[in-house]
């Protein structure tokens, strides 16, 4: 009523009906939780755990038809402590909700592969230091990339679809002791071919010296001679300006390796994006190759994703998408060496409307 007063505080306290830490590991509560996640729910936690942090905005460009239901979803999800959330500090205006896999969540993950949580190397107080790490901006970027390839793979089928996104500790993993991408992708053509172009991805934020992002070729290289595997390199930046300034620094550093044509580079700006567009994305001939004689000018023709090996016609198609396998046997894991996860496809799982889950659609 008008006439009875409620405090602010009471208005803003937590949400009603979550349990507490120790409750959702419970047997009841993942009894509860095997009644209402749905496969797209499941997918979504392991990309959480795969790639630390999503935006609301990712997880819609990632698996659901609009804001509204991605929010309602996700609003349930945390309210079983599937997923945790945290909300960054912004100087101008609100930051969106950052969210990670919860203790809930990881024991769903656990679980299904007939693990203990702790066999997964996850703890809850690690996935929320992710709000505090410096390199939250460059994390949230990455993804941003990525969840927006999905997107264009979910509304504009004949452009391709992307079939395979590691995240940078899985890169570290497997090339760790060369060279560290920012992650790894593989785009497929949406022709009767089917053509696939794979990469690297070296995402600029504009923090680094242009001199440091040139020398980074030098480790793929080294990657290509161990491998002999000729891997695009796709360096995405935030303007136009910084692109031409980078090119000179790729290109000074590319002319000089023994083998330049194992080490192809691509180079595209943020702000070649249209965002009038719908659901604009890297997948947009915004791509230019350090192919000609003007190598270190940001001018000639742009490449689409599909298009990029037209740009190198000597590089090889990529090889079985096989995950290579970097996991173990749980009885030989330990916290240090915890097992891992296979990484989730970037295609989520088609959804089915139910009794339970219809608020998600």
């Amino acid at each position: 009523m008008i006439t009875r007063m409620m405090r602010q505080k009471a208005i803003r306290g937590p949400l009603p009906g979550r349990p507490t830490a120790r409750a959702a590991g419970s047997v009841e509560h993942q009894a509860m939780l095997a009644s209402r996640l749905t496969a797209r729910d499941k997918w979504l936690l392991a990309l959480l755990h795969e790639h630390r942090v999503l935006t609301t905005a990712q997880i819609q460009d990632a698996a659901f038809p609009s804001g509204r239901s991605a929010r309602q979803r996700i609003r349930d999800l945390y309210l079983w402590r599937a997923v945790s959330r945290f909300q960054p500090f912004q100087q101008l205006g609100s930051a969106p909700m950052h969210y990670v896999l919860g203790p809930a969540g990881a024991a769903v993950l656990a679980a299904e592969h007939g693990l203990d949580v702790k066999d997964l190397g996850y703890r809850h107080d690690r996935a929320m230091a992710i709000a505090h790490n410096q390199r939250l901006a460059h994390t949230v970027g990455v993804n941003d990339f990525f969840t927006s390839l999905i997107a264009r793979s979910r509304y504009h089928r004949a452009a391709g679809k992307l079939v395979v996104w590691w995240s940078e500790a899985r890169c570290a993993r497997h090339f760790g002791d060369l060279v560290i991408p920012d992650g790894y992708g593989r785009w497929q053509a949406s022709t009767r071919t089917g053509s696939e172009v794979e990469w690297f991805l070296e995402f600029d934020t504009g923090t680094e010296s242009l001199t440091k992002v040139g020398r980074k070729l030098t480790g793929y290289a080294r990657l290509a001679e161990s491998t002999g595997i000729a891997t695009p390199v796709l360096v995405w930046l935030p303007t136009s300006r910084r692109e031409a300034g980078a090119r000179t620094a790729l290109a000074r550093v590319h002319a000089q390796l023994d083998a330049p044509h194992t080490v192809p580079v691509a180079t595209a700006a943020a702000d070649l994006l249209d965002p009038a567009t719908p659901h604009p994305s890297p997948a947009e001939p915004v791509w230019l190759p350090l192919t000609s004689s003007r190598t270190t000018r940001a001018t000639g023709p742009r490449y689409s994703l599909a298009e990029l090996p037209d740009a190198w016609p000597g590089l090889a198609p990529p090889a079985d998408p096989a995950t290579p396998a970097d996991d173990g046997d749980p009885a030989e894991m330990s916290a240090a060496s915890p097992f891992r996860l296979p990484p989730p496809s970037p295609i989520p799982p088609r959804a089915t409307p139910n009794r339970v889950a219809r608020g998600e659609h």
